[in-house]
């Protein structure tokens, strides 16, 4: 069957907010904040700001160009040049881990959404004071009909907006949904700056002190940076295989990683100062990592006067961004189907959302009914997780180092930034990171995160 002719975005804003939907998760909501806390506050906060600056710019560069260029999602694109037969045809692979990684996280990703949905429609109905309970978030997750029903309601609303296509599906929502996101983003934090209190957590937050710097913060901020900005899932290959060439590559990317880094610096804003007021500005509280979400800030929430309706307002908010991610995960897969096997979109929808549910089943149950069945000691979601982010993205993110910068090359990359403007104003820093510090960056995230899920580094 011939290919359906390419989707394309109507314009830069299609683009800049489809991209930043795709950035802003739930990575920036609650895992943002617990790494800041824990490994220094504003020194973290910083650091964090260089290199999303530097390595990331330079990762969405180099991953929108390739799109763009050849007009295919990763597996087509990296083909085009990485070829059998040549001597970089080994970097063909690169190509296949950046398409199978959405498949894998679109799942438990779905999963964690299918959570927000159950404490959004708790609030909702006024049981604020359970959800804070001690033992509600484990009593629920351990209940396998619950958790399904909500993983099903969220992961069949994201296959729906991928039915309606780019424009109408992807676009349309993510250009309803972001300003809403960045609405409810600036109501929680001015409410939450303003909690008796709180002004202690701002200052840790906000102000770098060098007492705090350890190795450790830089390694993990990279590493947050890496996944914050949907680096090396295939999504910025995809939808920049949907950008028009009138369109700044440089200037829309930008915007994207100045989005994306605002509303993390917001999200910090949101929880540290408020869970610092709640615990009498305890920062260990504020480590509770995952669990942040769904145990410590229920029981914020609980403590204030507005709590109901506050909580309502955050898990919208969790919501929106845990869709945002979904649909662009999704479509990276969709696309990536439609591509190497010439299907329609419905047709290409339909086999990533079986895969959806098989896979995000066996998460949904992983805490429940499947407890008992582990993979290298993790269950199902903890390891479809480790698999991804810290083995599968880091190589895919090298790879795409390398067929940038010795096979398509720089200069390649610099002429479809300069496509229809006249300067690419970041030229040296983009060229120097390809070249050099991001694979280097990419391995140290690589090295850091295995070596801590095998307990032999403690992040």
């Amino acid at each position: 069957m011939k290919n359906e002719k390419r989707s394309s975005f109507s314009d830069k804003i299609g683009f800049v907010l489809s991209a930043a939907g795709a950035s802003v998760g739930l990575g920036n909501i609650w895992r943002f904040p617990y790494l800041a806390a824990k490994y220094g506050g504003g020194i973290f906060l910083l650091i964090y700001i260089v290199l999303a600056l530097t390595f990331g710019y330079s990762m969405i560069v180099a991953e929108t160009a390739l799109g763009r260029m050849t007009g295919k999602s990763p597996v087509g694109a990296y083909a085009s040049f990485a070829k059998p037969g040549r001597r970089s045809g080994f970097l063909g692979f690169g190509g296949w881990i950046n398409a199978i990684i959405p498949v894998l996280i679109v799942p438990y990703y779905s999963v964690i959404g299918g959570w927000v949905i159950q404490y959004l429609v708790g609030y909702l109905t006024g049981r604020g004071q359970e959800l804070a309970a001690d033992g509600y978030f484990s009593s629920f997750i351990s209940d396998g009909t619950a958790t399904e029903i909500c993983f099903l309601v969220f992961a069949l609303f994201t296959l729906g907006i991928i039915f309606a296509g780019v424009r109408n599906g992807v676009e349309r929502v993510s250009k309803v949904m972001m300003p809403v996101l960045v609405v409810l983003s600036v109501i929680i934090t001015v409410y939450s700056v303003t909690r008796p209190g709180a002004l202690a957590g701002v200052k840790y937050f906000l102000v770098p002190n060098p007492a705090n710097f350890s190795w450790m913060t830089v390694v993990t901020a990279m590493g947050q940076m890496f996944y914050s900005l949907s680096i090396a899932m295939g999504i910025l290959v995809t939808f920049g295989s949907y950008m028009k060439k009138d369109v700044s590559i440089e200037d829309a990317t930008q915007n994207v990683e100045i989005f994306d880094t605002l509303i993390a610096i917001m999200a910090g804003l949101m929880i540290i100062p408020a869970v610092f007021a709640f615990s009498g500005g305890d920062p260990d509280t504020l480590q509770a990592g995952p669990a942040l979400m769904f145990i410590t800030i229920p029981k914020v929430f609980a403590s204030m006067g507005l709590g109901g309706a506050v909580g309502v307002l955050f898990f919208l908010l969790v919501l929106f961004a845990a869709v945002t991610s979904s649909i662009a995960l999704t479509e990276s897969a969709v696309s990536t189907f439609q591509d190497e096997l010439g299907w329609s979109r419905r047709k290409a929808t339909v086999l990533v959302g079986v895969i959806m549910v098989a896979l995000g089943t066996l998460s949904s149950l992983g805490y429940g009914p499947l407890a008992g069945v582990t993979v290298l000691g993790m269950q199902f979601l903890d390891f479809f997780d480790f698999l991804t982010n810290s083995v599968m993205m880091p190589i895919a993110a090298i790879a795409t180092c390398l067929l940038v910068s010795r096979v398509v090359g720089v200069e390649r990359i610099e002429q479809e930034v300069l496509e229809g403007e006249g300067a690419f104003r970041r030229k040296r820093v983009f060229n120097f990171m390809i070249r050099w510090l991001c694979p280097v960056f990419a391995a140290i995230i690589l090295a850091s995160s295995v070596a801590n899920a095998f307990g032999i580094i403690v992040m």
